[in-house]
């Protein structure tokens, strides 16, 4: 199994990497122990050894750690390394959304599908796309097939449902981009 991501977002965490690190967030920390068992969850999924029948009580392990935590934050997600969640409280991550490495979740946080019905009748399905080094702020809500661009900051509060060029800071409902070519703002960047 590759530990990379679970080193690289428990530095994010603590600004260092130990087992012993991962140990002490597993245990008292709630938002860190969603993201450790997440990373157990999508390891054995991903074996290729008979250690895969670990999964069925590590998605339960999973579940408990996110009914606790109170977010709704899928094991199966794709989610680079590197990810921070800062409070947490009602994070939403619908299974299908893509978050890039280095990223920071503040509480309330809602990566969510969007459906289209086109004038024939079909149904389009579009799930958001969170680049590298993206920081989103509490009670941002982010829908639709949207990319948020590299470096980007998404206020608080903030109603996204277009794509986000990079290094944009986003505020407002509905968004708007109030300024650009800002600093990415990402406490104990990862080294990938």
């Amino acid at each position: 199994m590759k530990w990379h991501a679970l080193k690289a977002d428990t530095y994010r965490q603590y600004g260092e990497f130990s087992w012993g690190q991962v140990l002490k967030g597993t245990v008292t920390r709630r938002t860190f122990r969603i993201i450790v068992t997440l990373r157990l969850c999508q390891a054995v999924a991903n074996a290729k050894s008979p250690i895969r029948f670990l999964l069925i009580p590590l998605k339960i392990m999973h579940r408990i750690a996110s009914h606790l935590a109170a977010v709704d934050f899928p094991w199966n997600t794709k989610v680079g390394a590197g990810l921070a969640i800062t409070h947490g409280w009602g994070l939403v991550i619908n299974s299908e959304a893509k978050i890039g490495n280095n990223v920071t979740l503040f509480h309330g946080v809602t990566l969510g599908r969007r459906d289209r019905i086109a004038l024939d009748g079909t149904r389009h399905i579009e799930y958001p796309e969170i680049e590298d080094e993206v920081w989103i702020g509490p009670h941002a809500i982010i829908v639709g097939g949207v990319t948020i661009g590299r470096g980007s900051r998404i206020a608080g509060g903030a109603f996204v449902t277009n794509n986000i060029p990079p290094y944009s800071i986003v505020s407002g409902n509905p968004s708007s981009i109030i300024k650009i070519n800002c600093t990415p703002d990402v406490a104990n960047p990862a080294p990938l």
